[in-house]
């Protein structure tokens, strides 16, 4: 059985908090649409295209710089599909060659904005991790 690193005392607390009883109380439905919202937010590579754009890549040779180990032909079937969510704009300039650019929509950003807490909670448990692993030395 796995040890558990959170105190009794923290487990009380949050499972006591109005917040944390509000969530159990949703519906089907709204479980289904939290459940895909964060299974499409999670999903490989979305999320690091996103904050590339976020960033300020528009070409798709920027974005393909900002992302680490990316192939060029998932990116650009992420990218189709993002377009798809309407989550980037697909910019494409009649000139010699077609200049095609991708900037991420409104709702792009807001998405960033809202899994910016994760971030940081992933920030946090990394500094937790490291903290311990000095102690242990």
């Amino acid at each position: 059985m796995q040890e558990s690193h959170v105190p009794i005392d923290d487990l009380a607390r949050h499972r006591s908090s109005a917040r944390l009883h509000e969530l159990g109380q949703i519906d089907e439905e709204a479980c289904r649409r939290f459940t895909a919202s964060v299974e499409f937010a999670g999903r490989k590579w979305n999320a690091a295209i996103l904050l590339a754009g976020v960033r300020g890549a528009r070409r798709f040779s920027e974005y393909r710089a900002h992302i680490a180990g990316i192939s060029d032909r998932l990116l650009a079937a992420r990218l189709r599909e993002l377009e798809a969510e309407r989550l980037i704009e697909r910019h494409v300039r009649a000139t010699t060659p077609v200049t095609v650019s991708y900037t991420p929509s409104s709702r792009a950003i807001q998405l960033i904005e809202l899994l910016q807490p994760l971030a940081e909670w992933g920030h946090a448990q990394d500094a937790a991790r490291d903290r311990a692993a000095a102690s242990a030395e």
